[in-house]
C-alpha cells in the first residue's frame, strides 16, 4: 500500500465504526473538497449498499453559487438524503444575532443552526472533513471528538486513543463530531481527487472573477460584501483553496486550471490553505473559540 491507500483505508476504518457504534450519525457536507472526498471514501466503506446516513449542509445564504450547483448535482447523482439546515432562520429568530458592517460575517452563527439541526434529527455524531494541518486549534482534535450536550468542544475532555480503540460513550445529550480526514494534508486530498478522477466545483480552478482587495486578502465581489471608499474591483485570475462564505473565502491568484497543476502549485506552498480565510484572522483563538461554542 502507498501513503494515500494507507490514508484511505483508515478512513473507510473510522466510517464502518461510526455506523457500528452510533445510532444516527450525519455527515457534514459543504460541497467543498474535504467533504466531497469524505462522500466518495463514504461510498466506499458500504458499497454495494447506499451510504446508511444523511448528509447536512449547513447553508449561510452567502455561498459560491458554484458550490450550491454542485451540491445539487452531486446529490441528486449519487441520490442521496440531504438535509439542509438555513442560518436565516436562525437570524429571523434572533436578528440582533447577525453582523452588521463591511465585515459582517455569518459564520459564527453556523454553529447556532448547526446544533439546532443536531437537536432537530436527534443526530448523535456528525462526521466532518477537518484535518489537523489545517489550523492550529485542529490540530488538537482527536478522531472522536466529544461534545458536552450544548455541543461544547474541551481539549481536556478528550479521551485517548491508542491502537486505533474509540471510545464513543457519551452521556444523554451529548454527542460526537468525527473527522475521519484528520490525518490527511492538502496535498494527499488533491492527489486523492487526482487519482479517483474527482469533479470538484469549478471555483477550485483557475477562472477570472471581479474581485476586492481587502487587508491583503482577495475576496469576490458579490452582493453579500459591503463595500468600503477604499474598496477598487479589479478583474483577476484567482481559483480557491477552501470553500467558505464569500464574505470571508479568500482567493489566491493562480493559473493552476487542472487537478495537477493544482498540485504542482499547492506543493511549492508554505501557507495554510485557511490562511485565505478572513474569519481566522479575527484573533489568535478564532478557530479555537468557535469550537468551544460548538463549531464543527
Amino acid at each position: 500500500m502507498n501513503h494515500i491507500d494507507e490514508l484511505e483505508a483508515e478512513a473507510i476504518f473510522i466510517l464502518r465504526e461510526v455506523a457500528s457504534k452510533f445510532d444516527n450519525p450525519v455527515l457534514l457536507f459543504s460541497g467543498g473538497k474535504d467533504s466531497i472526498v469524505l462522500t466518495r471514501l463514504a461510498k466506499k466503506a458500504f458499497y454495494p449498499a447506499q451510504i446508511p446516513f444523511k448528509l447536512l449542509h449547513v447553508d449561510t445564504g452567502h455561498n459560491f453559487p458554484e458550490t450550491l450547483e454542485f451540491r445539487d448535482n452531486l446529490i441528486s447523482n449519487m441520490n442521496l438524503d440531504l438535509v439542509v439546515g438555513y442560518v436565516q432562520d436562525s437570524i429571523n429568530k434572533d436578528p440582533s444575532i447577525e453582523e452588521k458592517g463591511a465585515n459582517a460575517s455569518r459564520n459564527s452563527i453556523q454553529t447556532i443552526t448547526l446544533l439546532e439541526m443536531i437537536d432537530k434529527h436527534k443526530f448523535d455524531v456528525a462526521i466532518g472533513g477537518a484535518r489537523r494541518d489545517e489550523e492550529k486549534s485542529r490540530a488538537k482534535e482527536r478522531f472522536f471528538s466529544h461534545r458536552d450536550e450544548f455541543g461544547q468542544w474541551s481539549p481536556k475532555n478528550q479521551r485517548p486513543e491508542l491502537w486505533s480503540l474509540f471510545n464513543s460513550y457519551k452521556s444523554h445529550g451529548e454527542h460526537f463530531r468525527v473527522f475521519p480526514l484528520s490525518n490527511w494534508t492538502e496535498l494527499d486530498i488533491w492527489n486523492y481527487i487526482n487519482n479517483e478522477e474527482l469533479e470538484l466545483p469549478s471555483l477550485y480552478f483557475s477562472h477570472k472573477r471581479d474581485c476586492i482587495i481587502r487587508d491583503n486578502m482577495i475576496l469576490a465581489k458579490s452582493d453579500y460584501i459591503k463595500l468600503k471608499e477604499s474598496d477598487k474591483i479589479k478583474e483577476m485570475t484567482v481559483r480557491y483553496r477552501t470553500c467558505g462564505d464569500m464574505t470571508i473565502t479568500g482567493a489566491i491568484e493562480s493559473i493552476a486550471s487542472n487537478t495537477k497543476e493544482v498540485i504542482n502549485e499547492i506543493s511549492l506552498i508554505n501557507t495554510t490553505e485557511r490562511g485565505t480565510r478572513a474569519d481566522d484572522k479575527r484573533s489568535e483563538s478564532a478557530m479555537e473559540d468557535r469550537k468551544i461554542t460548538g463549531y464543527f
